[in-house]
């Protein structure tokens, strides 16, 4: 389950990354740890993330949080690259990866499954599609939980 104060990280963060030629590509807040850690993570929209690239995003994003008081209590800024990840969640990630099995999560279930597999499509507002075994299928992007790259059966 997402920390509730992830969706104002986020709206938060989102701009600074833009302005630093960056894009939030996730943020957990994992409040189980002492002190609690706020990760975030990045990607540079023009090729490799760097250390540098993280840097000023946690300085930026720090003083960012502390003028907004997002987080009262003490907490450790965590900025790192996701690297090649099998999770697909950005408009970009859908786009590169078109044509390559995923598997899809849903929650509640679609037409009586959980889980669907096929060949990636695309996605839009509403949906995301792919091809299983010639058949397109639209799961709606509402029930999602869930999209990752899958090993191609016979690969």
């Amino acid at each position: 389950m997402t920390h509730p104060l992830i969706p104002q990280i986020l709206t938060l963060a989102a701009p600074i990354a833009q302005r630093l030629g960056l894009e939030v590509v996730g943020a957990v807040f994992q409040t189980n740890q002492t002190p609690p850690v706020l990760r975030v993570d990045v990607r540079n929209v023009q090729g490799d993330t760097g250390l540098d690239d993280c840097e000023a995003m946690s300085r930026a994003l720090e003083a960012s949080l502390d003028a907004e008081n997002v987080i009262a209590e003490p907490y450790v800024l965590e900025i790192s690259s996701p690297g090649l990840s099998d999770i697909l969640s950005s408009d970009r990630d859908f786009t590169s990866f078109r044509g390559f099995p995923i598997q899809i999560v849903v929650d509640p279930a679609h037409e009586g499954r959980s889980h669907w597999q096929g060949r990636l499509i695309r996605r839009d507002e509403t949906a995301v599609y792919l091809n299983q075994r010639g058949r397109t299928l639209a799961i709606p992007r509402d029930r999602i939980r869930l999209v990752q790259l899958i090993e191609a059966e016979g690969d």
